[in-house]
């Protein structure tokens, strides 16, 4: 009986293990056949319910719907009456203005791959929703319209404007010399939405009318910002009222080198070659220049007085200067430490600029000053740049040195031993520092030494003559007195400056 019982049972499990076996082998045989049918034969097709320019390509492959697709498209080509309008220009063509073509291959290309990426469960999910819902594409009427592109393009031609943005213009001849001249918009044929709007009309319809969409293209720079990025940085002046007529017009012609200049940024700008030969032939006249601590005439005298002035604009515009050499003697138009002496071949005023963008001078006059204006960036809220003179110590002269007029070069002022002719006055020189300032607020937040001068003494010179007295001959009346060297100053730097300006001739400046 028990026998019979395990028996029975072994027989059952036999059964069940047979049965579940053949159900896996059926379920691995439908799947491999799904695959192998995905793979051979739906690869090639389009799936149930795909639709392409209202042509159903369901089960057709590429190449079937190519020829079907491309038929209907240029059967319709021949059909068709285009005008595209834009205000009160038309053009009007017909479908033989078009070249043939069939470019419908990369959409079909796109339409076979729906439903055949990613792994067997998303095919399947993909390859349903397909068939329950369908899938749609549209072949644009460019694909057959051949030569569209180049139509648009002559049609550009009449209807597009080229933008145009908002310029600076440096007009140095201008009190207000920085302004703006308005920007245009550009205007561009929106190509992607004509395209959309001729293959709407056309599955329309045949004879479509279209204005042809048109968009303006902004200006990428804003007048306003523009503006505002251009400020007055500095301003200097000196003053020249006391100076001969010849002297004016030197410092006028040199500074007149650098009206409307505009210096670009690294850019390297050397004041002799700017403003060229100090020649008659270049506009230059004769007037008095400093040579050995001696004034004489010379061609060009007073170009100094130019390159000073600029020389301090540049400095309160915070503009790095190259080179800057100061006077034998000093200047009455600056202070101390903060002149700028030119002299072909010799000396020379050079700066860069050292910002990110360029800077804008302007130079003018009047009978009684010069201005250098340079603009540029803006500086920061509430920053401003300062200069300050420190007057450090008076160098005494040396006295009078008496000159013997072996020549007989000065023989129309002296011509006997004793008998003296002052050629020059003896000068006490000065030892001074410069220094530029920066202030946030109206506070100092920084002062940076820029220059140590010394403006070496110079001896008199008295010219004496060389002729003995003959008997009973007495000396000519002479008020030349021989001055002694001289003892340190204690004066302060006001009274040293009113002292400089009180012992030079007043018909010139240096």
């Amino acid at each position: 009986m028990k026998k019979g019982i395990e028996k029975q049972n072994k027989s059952k499990r036999g059964i069940f293990w047979l049965v579940t076996v053949s159900m896996f082998a059926a379920v691995l045989l439908l799947t491999c056949q799904f695959i192998f049918t995905d793979s051979s034969s739906t690869q090639e097709r389009f799936f149930e319910n795909t639709v392409i320019n209202g042509i159903n390509v369901s089960h057709l492959t590429k190449q079937e719907a190519e020829n079907i697709i491309g038929y209907n498209l240029l059967k319709d080509r021949d059909e068709i009456k285009l005008t595209l309008v834009s205000g009160d220009q038309k053009w009007d063509f017909s479908g033989s203005d078009f070249t043939v073509v069939s470019n419908v291959q990369p959409v079909l290309d796109e339409v076979m791959k729906v439903g055949r990426q990613g792994n067997v469960i998303e095919k399947m999910r993909e390859k349903k929703n397909i068939k329950e819902n369908g899938l749609s594409y549209n072949i644009s009427y460019k694909a057959v319209l051949g030569g569209l592109d180049d139509i648009i393009d002559e049609i550009a031609n009449s209807v597009e404007e080229e933008g145009r943005e908002p310029q600076l213009v440096f007009d140095a001849e201008n009190k207000n010399p920085i302004s703006v001249v308005e920007g245009k918009s550009g205007v561009k044929i929106n190509r992607e939405l004509l395209y959309k709007m001729i293959d709407e009309e056309l599955a329309l319809g045949k004879v479509a009318v279209i204005e042809i969409p048109l968009e303006n293209i902004p200006n990428q720079i804003d007048a306003t910002e523009l503006e505002n990025s251009v400020a007055l940085r500095s301003s200097f002046s000196t003053n020249y009222a006391s100076s001969s007529w010849e002297r004016k017009n030197n410092v006028q012609k040199a500074l007149s080198s650098f009206n409307g200049m505009i210096v670009e940024p690294s850019q390297e700008v050397s004041f002799n070659e700017t403003t060229g030969d100090r020649t008659e032939e270049n506009g230059y006249k004769e007037a008095n220049i400093i040579v050995g601590g001696v004034y004489i005439k010379g061609s060009g005298g007073g170009v100094c007085q130019a390159s000073t002035t600029m020389y301090n604009a540049l400095l309160l515009a915070d503009i790095e200067i190259l080179e800057a050499n100061h006077h034998s003697l000093p200047a009455s138009y600056v202070p101390l430490s903060f002149d700028a002496m030119v002299s072909e071949g010799v000396s020379d005023l050079r700066f860069k600029n050292n910002l990110a963008s360029p800077i804008y001078i302007r130079t003018f006059y009047d009978n009684e000053n010069v201005t250098v204006e340079i603009y540029g960036v803006p500086f920061g809220e509430g920053e401003e740049i300062k200069t300050r003179a420190e007057f450090i110590k008076v160098l005494p002269h040396g006295g009078d040195q008496i000159v013997k007029d072996t020549t007989g070069e000065f023989s129309q002022y002296v011509l006997y031993k004793g008998e003296y002719y002052r050629q020059k006055y003896p000068r006490e020189g000065y030892e001074s520092k410069g220094y530029i300032q920066y202030y946030k607020n109206g506070e100092l937040v920084e002062e940076r030494e820029l220059r140590h001068d010394f403006y070496a003494p110079q001896n008199g010179i008295v010219i004496e003559g060389t002729e003995e007295l003959e008997e009973g001959m007495h000396l000519p009346t002479n008020d030349v007195k021989i001055i002694p060297p001289q003892k340190e100053s204690k004066m302060s730097t006001e009274n040293i400056r009113k002292k400089i300006e009180q012992t030079r001739p007043s018909a010139y400046n240096p």
